[in-house]
């Protein structure tokens, strides 16, 4: 290295390049065995609570174990578990199949 020159890593920041009143939900997932739990990766636009809750629906998370909301815009942040789980059981009628993972994440999170 230079001397004055640092390097600076280029990491994709997970804060929202326009915060502005922008809600972000995250999922904590178990993928088992050696690869254990870890918070899955998302774009930034598949990060609201619609997004989410489809994607839930639609068996894109292996084995959700929590979800967290936050917004840095106005300085908050929060388990919203229960809350998207209460979300997901009033849609659960309007399937047809509902994939295991999601009613024992459903499951879990009424024992909260």
């Amino acid at each position: 290295m230079k001397k004055g020159i640092a390097l600076v890593s280029r990491a994709p920041s997970i804060v929202p390049l326009n915060p502005a009143d922008h809600d972000v939900y995250l999922v904590l997932e178990d993928f088992g065995g050696v690869l254990g739990r870890a918070w899955s990766e998302t774009d930034e636009e598949d990060a609201n609570r619609d997004t989410l809750i489809n994607h839930l629906l639609d068996g894109e998370y292996i084995r959700p174990l929590r979800i967290v909301a936050f917004n840095t815009a106005k300085g908050w942040s929060r388990d919203v578990t229960v809350e998207i789980a209460d979300e997901l059981r009033r849609r659960f009628v309007e399937l047809d199949e509902v994939a295991p993972s999601l009613l024992e994440f459903v499951e879990r999170a009424a024992k909260r």
